[in-house]
């Protein structure tokens, strides 16, 4: 009996691509090659996608150069991953696609939609949650309307910035005090947020977050433990919330740099939170995923106060694997090897259209 096919898509048009390509390498490292066949797509931020020989080749970036041509066919009585080299052209079935793309073109919903065209089962959330957990924007209004406390907020579109921008400094100015965060609505890793002590700093932080989206955020700084929660099940699959992680950034923030590249970066699992704040936090953590109509996977981030107050940041539904990322930490410290955590991931991954 042949094995059941996987297809790992890494690298993508994002400002995550970098990220992407380290949490796949993690994640490739993991899947049990005597239960699976693998296939490795890895995608140019150009947008190129290209077939990747092995894990050495996604590790050191060589799998940028390669020859072979890929894409997935959208006709859903193929199911199957097309490689082109120069005239030929191979179809190869594929049983599920994992999907370690971060951020904008992977994590929002596009390829979860291909797949779906496909019917080709995937690791992860469906299109809705995809997208709409992508969009912090509207992450925040379904927050909202749970009545979960959330960092107030002042959305600024890029257009304003073109029209007058000083009218929106004098807005956001009257709305909040400094320190202030702006955040691109659509971006990870955060990537184009900044954190803004003044006027001029405001100014800059807002056309940062311009060149990575149209919609943009500017929040309240809200001042307590940095913590994140990993979730995992979905449709037959009852939702499950591990402990809660903290964050002690080698920075002023946690940037893209400090979670990436400063080895003074630590994560915690298990911190010591005021009251009954870590259990709030994973209950939060499964409402707010349940609430998007999350599937297989997401890492759910929040503040906590000195008095214990909670407070929902953002939810990533395709978070980071690599060597320091949370998500697999914070079930190893719940007895889960990140082997297993990848094979069940794949499994429930195989369930989804019976299952929904």
């Amino acid at each position: 009996m042949s094995k059941p096919v996987v297809a790992v898509l890494f690298g993508g048009q994002s400002s995550e691509h970098i990220v992407s390509c380290m949490s796949a390498a993690n994640v490739i490292e993991r899947i049990d090659r005597e239960k699976y066949e693998l296939l490795l797509i890895g995608i140019t931020q150009e947008g190129k996608w290209l077939r990747a020989e092995d894990l050495n080749s996604v590790k050191d970036g060589s799998w940028q150069y390669g020859k072979v041509r890929a894409a997935i066919s959208p006709d859903a009585g193929e199911q199957c991953v097309l490689f082109m080299d120069g005239g030929q052209i191979e179809k190869v079935k594929v049983d599920l696609v994992f999907p370690v793309l971060h951020g904008l073109f992977g994590e929002d919903g596009t390829i979860q939609g291909l797949l779906e065209l496909a019917r080709i089962p995937y690791v992860g959330c469906g299109v809705l949650a995809s997208a709409v957990s992508m969009d912090k924007w509207t992450t925040k209004i379904i927050a909202d309307h749970l009545g979960v406390c959330q960092a107030a907020f002042e959305p600024v579109m890029r257009r304003e910035l073109e029209g007058d921008l000083e009218a929106v400094l004098d807005r956001v100015e009257k709305r909040f005090p400094y320190p202030v965060f702006v955040k691109p609505s659509n971006a990870g890793s955060s990537r184009g947020v900044t954190k803004a002590e003044n006027r001029d700093q405001l100014r800059e932080g807002l056309m940062e977050a311009a060149r990575h989206d149209r919609k943009i955020l500017v929040e309240e700084m809200i001042c307590g433990h940095e913590v994140e929660c990993a979730v995992f099940g979905g449709g037959k699959e009852p939702v499950i919330a591990s402990g809660v992680g903290e964050i002690l950034a080698a920075a002023d923030f946690y940037d893209f740099d400090a979670k990436y590249f400063n080895q003074e970066s630590r994560t915690v699992t298990d911190p010591d939170l005021p009251g009954d704040a870590a259990e709030t936090v994973r209950k939060t953590a499964v409402k707010i995923f349940e609430a998007v109509d999350g599937y297989g996977l997401a890492r759910v981030d929040f503040f906590v106060k000195e008095d214990g107050q909670v407070v929902f940041n953002e939810i990533n539904t395709m978070p980071g694997f690599t060597a320091i990322s949370m998500y697999p930490m914070l079930w190893e410290a719940r007895g889960i090897s990140k082997e297993e955590l990848v094979d069940r991931l794949i499994r429930h991954g195989m369930e989804r259209f019976e299952a929904l």
